[in-house]
């Protein structure tokens, strides 16, 4: 029987605030240069490139930033790395100060078209829960999340990945499963975001390659 070809190797930058930075048991190399520091397992970059050892993902988030502060370090971060494919994870330090959500989608597309316009295929991912978000936040939330799932819809090259429903805990979407602090995942929940992402990577990178049935992968 013929095996289908594992993915090229590839760079990918991810990029983000804490809930790609690995926070709290994890500094990314932008935080702690030139490597990070902490726990590795405490970041979805660690477990990508556990799952696809020919990938490079590059962990590009910083702690406690808004999408515009993302944005601002675009080029240095991103385009700098002419990287196959950006994970963009934004939006939770937006809502947490009270900014509208008028400025967080239009960070966002912003981010978007800047990758596009560069040939970079985008995976979004939802923003992910916090467990002492008020109800207002919450709904906050979930209409960034819906609008940025309505942008994968309307442009096929922005790939999402519903990487709230992979930190949540069951039942619950508004709650993350485990967490060491009660705003970040745990490096369970970590690993399940980066389960999220997988399958959109790969099919971003154009090989159309999904893991088999029952290997934990979530997409929306």
């Amino acid at each position: 029987m013929m095996q289908t070809p594992p993915p090229p190797p590839a760079i990918i930058v991810a990029l983000g605030d804490s809930t790609t930075a690995g926070t709290p048991q994890f500094k990314s190399p932008i935080e702690a240069p030139p490597d990070g520091a902490g726990n590795r397992e405490s970041q979805f970059s660690y477990w990508l490139m556990q799952r696809h050892p020919g990938w490079t993902v590059l962990n590009r988030g910083v702690n406690g930033e808004r999408t515009d502060q993302i944005a601002a370090r675009f080029d240095r971060d991103v385009m700098a790395a002419t990287p196959a494919v950006v994970v963009i994870i934004a939006g939770v330090n937006d809502v947490y100060q009270g900014r509208p959500v008028s400025h967080v989608t239009a960070q966002l597309r912003a981010m978007y078209d800047r990758a596009l316009a560069a040939g970079i295929p985008v995976v979004a991912g939802t923003i992910v829960p916090y467990n002492t978000a008020t109800d207002e936040q919450n709904a906050k939330m979930r209409e960034i999340n819906a609008w940025i799932v309505s942008e994968g819809r309307r442009d096929s090259r922005i790939r999402v990945a519903d990487t709230r429903a992979a930190a949540a805990a069951p039942g619950q979407p508004d709650r993350l499963a485990g967490s060491p602090d009660g705003l970040h995942p745990d490096v369970a929940g970590y690993r399940k975001m980066a389960d999220a992402l997988s399958p959109l990577l790969v099919a971003a990178l154009g090989k159309g390659l999904i893991r088999p049935a029952g290997d934990s992968l979530r997409s929306s």
